[in-house]
């Protein structure tokens, strides 16, 4: 339970590789930043050892207009298909599919 509660928190960031020794982690919220410095210290310092990278830096930044989370219904995901294939809406005028 607590694993998916950090998750949720942090789904929203966006790391940035700005150069050779700096990331940039965009975040949405201080809360879901609260949530991230529980972990980062071991997601970074795992990170740091797995591409043997030991001077990397990181810079945080708070870019809440960017990072939002649109929930997506039924309804928006057949939209979006609809956008790549035009043939769905003449199937869906002709079934009347219910996507509530």
């Amino acid at each position: 339970m607590k694993d998916s509660f950090v998750f949720n928190a942090i789904k929203a960031f966006k790391l940035v590789k700005t150069d050779e020794k700096n990331i940039t982690v965009s975040f949405p919220s201080d809360s879901a930043k609260v949530e991230f410095d529980k972990v980062s210290g071991e997601f970074f310092n795992h990170f740091r050892r797995k591409v043997q990278n030991y001077a990397i830096e990181i810079e945080y930044k708070r870019d809440f207009e960017n990072l939002k989370i649109e929930v997506m219904t039924k309804k928006k995901i057949f939209e979006k298909f609809i956008e790549k294939n035009p043939l769905l809406k003449e199937l869906d005028d002709l079934m009347k599919f219910d996507l509530t």
